[in-house]
């Protein structure tokens, strides 16, 4: 598993507001033009081959935006084709020099800039992630990954291995070939930079699914990369549902990798796609019910700013969402009375108003599973301190929620939940702390929040979770 260890200084939260200040913020536009939903493949946009369509919904209102083409095998057949033909050796992909594949990335993330306000729109539109986040966080990531991958795309190489006797060795980084990438709604765009940009960086040709829940802003770039200058069929953008257009996607013979983000359930259907097709490669970024650690020398209001941030970013939509806080016994009650507060500041509503916080959950779906998790807390004994509910009628809002009375075995504190629900619980031992916070299926990430930089360092080695993160 791969690991990393981040050490933190002391924030200054007292104007933190998704890393960007709304003093700066351009004014969004509320009701964007929808300008792609068709299915784009080989730098042309198209109907789907069977003539269906699907709608995509805002989330603030339960409103339907638009109807957008719904892609099935037929349609990824054909952009599997039209890649591996973007891969074919000596066509004008493969005869790129490396350096080229990076000025096309830095001209797309150019463009992306160019167009950052309408994208951010967009994005709030279809997700209902509060413009705020949309603007000076997914934008300003997406553009950022971008570039760094751009700086990639000359600097892959293999070397010369000396060896004995008379020999000449070395090694000679090739792309793979046909991408199939899938992701998810939370981060759509940033989602799609992280798996567009390695992939081109590289020199690979992708077939991408985005989440039929926010197809738009994909759509949109994937019209960017025709007018950035990237040659037809390296990437093709082909709306649809998972179970249809994704299954084909992972089942396709000619499909040389698959990278997915989502569901563990669904990943493992990926993992199984894989083996009884072509045994192609796969790269997985699944759920997460990660442990989030207070200690007892820990600056409290540095740690309930950090643990709102980290649990109710993004309606607490995030994989590495640190749902499951352990508190030291010491200051447990404190910290609880001040996450109460500091979650009933938070203002819940229009995501194009900039001063609000947290916006709808994706989906009436998603919005049920959350209130179906609540319900399920409260039968175990778990005690709601503050939220519970649902907002209002129109939309999918739910009140930001902290459980306290928690306990290890409850159901809402194994399972992910994706949405605005915070457990905390009490610790008393430093062994007892590692025993309960790696008791999970999960191991995706971890955070711990002290004074004792000797502490913080032997807790993240203790912690089994690929993204460790330490506050001091």
């Amino acid at each position: 598993m791969l690991r990393s260890a981040l050490v933190k200084v002391k924030l200054n939260l007292n104007n933190f507001k998704y890393c960007f200040s709304t003093a700066a913020l351009p004014a969004p536009i509320v009701n964007p033009s929808v300008q792609h939903t068709g299915v784009f493949i080989n730098n042309e946009w198209h109907k789907s081959v069977s003539g269906k369509t699907f709608r995509t919904v805002n989330p603030a209102t339960g409103e339907v935006i638009c109807e957008v083409q719904e892609v099935d095998k037929a349609d990824v057949d054909l952009a599997v084709k039209a890649a591996r033909d973007a891969f074919k050796l000596g066509s004008p992909w493969r005869t790129l020099d490396a350096s080229q594949r990076g000025n096309l990335l830095n001209r797309l993330a150019d463009l992306i800039e160019r167009d950052r306000v309408y994208l951010a729109s967009l994005e709030t539109l279809d997700n209902g992630k509060p413009y705020t986040a949309s603007y000076g966080a997914d934008l300003d990531l997406t553009i950022k990954y971008y570039r760094y991958y751009a700086g990639w795309a000359d600097k892959n190489h293999g070397q010369t291995i000396p060896i004995d006797g008379d020999y000449f060795a070395f090694t000679r980084h090739e792309p793979i070939g046909v991408c199939g990438q899938i992701i998810p709604w939370n981060f759509p765009l940033l989602m799609q930079a992280w798996k567009l940009g390695p992939a081109l960086a590289t020199g690979n040709v992708v077939v991408m699914k985005p989440a039929e829940q926010t197809p738009l802003t994909a759509l949109y770039i994937a019209e960017l990369t025709k007018e950035a200058g990237f040659p037809p069929g390296v990437v093709n953008i082909l709306p649809g549902y998972g179970h249809t257009a994704g299954n084909a996607i992972a089942n396709h013979s000619d499909i040389d990798k698959i990278a997915f983000t989502g569901s563990t359930e669904v990943g493992k259907l990926i993992q199984q796609a894989s083996a009884q097709s072509n045994l192609k490669r796969v790269s997985l970024e699944l759920g997460g019910k990660s442990p989030n650690i207070v200690f007892k020398d820990a600056d409290l209001d540095n740690a309930v700013a950090m643990s709102h941030l980290g649990l109710f970013f993004n309606q607490g939509q995030c994989c590495a969402a640190g749902s499951r806080v352990f508190v030291e016994a010491d200051v447990y009650d404190d910290f609880v009375e001040r996450m109460i507060a500091r979650a009933k500041k938070s203002k819940v509503g229009n995501p194009f108003d900039v001063n609000t916080d947290q916006g709808p959950q994706i989906d009436e779906l998603q919005m049920n599973k959350i209130l179906d998790f609540i319900i399920s807390g409260k039968k175990d004994g778990g005690k709601i301190v503050t939220g519970g509910n649902r907002i209002g009628t129109k939309g999918y809002f739910i009140e930001p929620t902290v459980f306290t009375d928690v306990k290890d075995d409850m159901r809402f504190v194994k399972e992910e939940i994706f949405g605005p629900v915070m457990q905390i619980l009490k610790f008393k031992t430093m062994d007892e702390l590692l025993e309960r916070a790696n008791n999970t299926i999960y191991g995706l990430a971890a955070g711990v929040m002290t004074k004792d930089l000797e502490k913080a360092m032997h807790v993240s080695q203790g912690l089994k979770a690929g993204d460790r993160k330490s506050v001091v």
